[in-house]
């Protein structure tokens, strides 16, 4: 019932961040404004600071970094060492409240307890340096935005965290969109949106929509919105800010994303190990128990046998050669560059046979290769290809993989110095 509810959640969380954005691409220039609640000069301090307490930092939903003494705890959850846990606290209570003084042992107690120890502090330093790692590559990148402010003649530069709804913004090469907004002008504005689609060719922007009745499509496909996530390839361009954070396309797929981590295959292994032991001590204990208090009439030393006998069928040194071997693993990538936050994903990484990936432009060269231009007929033309330059060289957009693999025909056309001879 409860995955209905939140999977009927999350829809319409979505359903709500697409009408919206079809609302603001569908709105008239004249209008635009006021739409929004703003000026052609941008909004006051004043108004940004209270537009902040309502609508919160601009930061997508990520996933909440646990306290250092919450991360050692977590280290120790787990259904094997549990069992181990068990056995070393039955062994102590035995110890302490049935057995003499003289005749206490202690060896099985602290074989459990060092072996435990030592596992779960390899794991946690090793997971405790490498959220250290992340936190510190993570301060390194500081993305701000041009913003203007109201009475201000010059945008100023601010942290794009601080960006707010209807925040009057400006978009040029290199630039990463800050949040999602609303086009209001462009010129030859091209936007990467491969991070959200995995399309490698650039989209270009414009003020209006050129399909107004567009209203059952993906918000992806609007001409006139910028997603957050998105970068800038080419042109310039102003816009106003519709959502930020975990209103945005992209803030709306991450939460959707946060949650708990689906089990791997080496969890599901130590659990299936955890749940055979237990099944063993369940069969095993019992009957020992039984067969020797039966037979010596002591029930007492019967108890001691088989509590040692549980203590035998469980290997105290598995979660210490396991963490070892894990946190080898993950010393080995961070030598390659690699952080793994995680080591159980070194399992992971171990069982993969095959690695599939859609990165086709950075497997192959990322190029387009002329190899002939024919005529209606065909037949190889020249004009077809000159014509072809034409349009290739003197557009002001940004040139594509196609325009590229004709233009590197200029030689054979005889057009190294084309723009003495010709003009747009």
């Amino acid at each position: 019932m409860w995955a209905k509810f939140r999977k009927k959640k999350k829809q319409s969380t979505w359903q709500f961040n697409s009408e919206k954005l079809f609302l603001a691409a569908a709105q008239d220039l004249k209008n635009i404004y006021s739409y929004f609640n703003t000026s052609r000069d941008g909004l006051t301090p004043h108004e940004a600071d209270k537009r902040q307490l309502m609508y919160g930092k601009n930061e997508i939903t990520h996933e909440r970094k646990d306290k250092w003494f919450v991360m050692f705890i977590k280290t120790f959850i787990n259904p094997f060492i549990g069992i181990l846990m068990f056995l070393a606290l039955l062994s102590l209570v035995i110890d302490v409240l049935m057995a003499a003084p003289e005749d206490r042992e202690w060896a099985t107690v602290i074989i459990i307890s060092v072996m435990v120890a030592i596992s779960g502090i390899l794991r946690f330093y090793q997971e405790w340096k490498s959220g250290k790692a992340t936190e510190a590559l993570k301060k390194m990148v500081n993305n701000t935005a041009s913003v203007y402010r109201y009475g201000d003649k010059e945008t100023q530069e601010i942290n794009i965290s601080e960006l707010v709804p209807g925040d009057l913004i400006t978009l040029s090469a290199g630039d990463m969109v800050p949040a999602d907004v609303r086009v209001i002008e462009t010129k030859d504005l091209f936007i990467s949106q491969s991070s959200l689609t995995g399309e490698s060719d650039s989209v270009e922007k414009l003020p209006e929509l050129l399909n107004r009745t567009h209203k059952s499509g993906s918000v992806i496909e609007l001409d006139n919105i910028c997603f957050m996530g998105s970068n800038v390839v080419s042109g310039s361009g102003k816009a106003i800010v519709v959502a930020t954070g975990s209103c945005t396309h992209l803030g709306v797929v991450a939460k959707n994303l946060v949650g708990e981590r689906v089990q791997t295959s080496f969890d599901k292994g130590i659990n299936n190990v955890s749940l055979l032991l237990i099944r063993f001590m369940l069969v095993m204990v019992p009957f020992v128990f039984f067969v020797n208090g039966l037979t010596k009439g002591d029930w007492f030393d019967a108890f001691i046998f088989a509590v040692s006998v549980a203590v035998g069928l469980t290997p105290e040194m598995l979660p210490m050669i396991v963490t070892s071997n894990l946190a080898k693993g993950a010393i080995t990538m961070s030598k390659r560059k690699t952080i793994v936050k995680n080591m159980n994903a070194i399992q992971s990484f171990g069982a993969m046979n095959v690695l599939c990936t859609d990165k086709t432009g950075t497997l192959t060269q990322d190029k387009i290769v002329l190899e002939r231009y024919l005529n209606v007929h065909g037949e190889e033309d020249i004009r077809i290809l000159r014509h072809a330059y034409f349009n290739s060289y003197f557009q002001t957009g940004l040139k594509n993989l196609m325009d590229k693999a004709i233009l590197s025909h200029c030689k054979e056309l005889g057009f190294e110095q084309i723009e003495k001879n010709y003009k747009k």
